[in-house]
């Protein structure tokens, strides 16, 4: 178990109200913003090197995580040519607490995004590509088959490995096998957060269903990488955070990120915590110990910083 200790204000978690799907996100504490630490601050870059990337994306009308959840690498990763796209629209069905996606009703699925979506993977000049979604509980397999045909027009244009961040598909098996005949390299789906917190942060996901989706993907491909995401800062203590890591490992998840939950708005939830980077370079190497592949543990950490890295730092023999 860790010996890091626990501060007293992760113990104590403020009743937040679990909403309906669709409904707005209260602000769920009166408390105030807290301010952001030195060591989450950075120099306003230079917009330049955005440019290509961003009018790229908008020229072919994609979509990316990193606009759309409001990530604080967008200006780095886009002046490296780099995006995680977002496919299946920009709206999600669930209300989770934390995320900056718009939710509500979905549009229809664009059948030519898969194309879309190769052809700026092949103009980015990407040798790794991270695909993830929105969730759509509005669609019989989840999504599952567009996400087949985006792996499929992306690795036939590009020859790139592939990575999804995929939704848990209400845990449906079936869902999970066709995203995975398609042969991604590797296979993302992230917990979040601790299981005593689930119903605050995810609302509607549950925590054993997304350990169902890791175990399942492991078990049926194990030549296909596993891999987990979690924030920190959200009232988890250290000991749940341990329980955490080796319930991932108990489903033979090779690679984990840590970072810390950044408030996108006072509309969604609070930061209870900042974690000082010495104590994610801890975190990271007590982690590794427990047996990751691979483990990414830092303030700007997110499931898809840097995934090209650890996607050939930890590929298989």
């Amino acid at each position: 178990m860790s010996t890091l200790k626990a501060p007293d204000e992760r113990t104590a978690l403020p009743i937040l109200p679990v909403l309906a799907a669709g409904a707005d996100i209260a602000a769920p504490t009166s408390a105030p913003r807290r301010r952001l630490p030195d060591w989450l601050k950075r120099p306003i870059p230079e917009a330049g090197g955005t440019y290509f990337t961003k009018d790229l994306v908008g020229e072919l009308g994609l979509e990316t995580i990193c606009e759309s959840a409001r990530c604080p690498n967008r200006s780095e990763c886009w002046t490296r040519r780099t995006a995680t796209f977002m496919v299946l629209g920009e709206v999600c069905t669930r209300p989770c607490g934390f995320c900056a996606v718009p939710r509500g009703r979905p549009e229809p699925v664009a059948l030519d995004e898969p194309d879309r979506l190769a052809e700026a993977c092949a103009r980015l000049g990407l040798k790794h590509v991270v695909i993830t979604s929105v969730t759509r509980d509005d669609l019989p397999d989840g999504g599952a088959d567009h996400f087949r045909r985006c792996i499929l027009a992306v690795r036939e244009r590009t020859g790139a490995t592939i990575e999804v961040l995929v939704p848990d598909f209400d845990g449906r098996t079936d869902s999970i096998d066709v995203v995975l005949s398609a042969n991604p390299e590797v296979f993302n789906h992230n917990l979040e957060t601790v299981a005593r917190l689930q119903q605050h942060v995810r609302r509607k996901s549950q925590y054993a269903v997304s350990l169902k989706v890791l175990d399942h993907a492991r078990r049926s491909r194990p030549d296909v990488r596993t891999k987990s995401g979690l924030m920190l800062g959200l009232g988890e203590t250290t000991e749940e955070l341990f329980e955490t890591l080796a319930d991932l490992r108990a489903v033979g998840c090779d690679f984990l990120t840590m970072g810390q939950y950044l408030q996108p708005s006072p509309r969604h939830l609070p930061v209870l915590r900042y974690l000082p980077p010495a104590e994610f370079d801890e975190l990271g190497r007590l982690a590794r110990t427990l047996g990751f592949a691979e483990v990414a543990s830092g303030p700007f950490v997110r499931s898809s910083y840097h995934a090209d890295e650890m996607a050939k730092m930890g590929a298989r023999d």
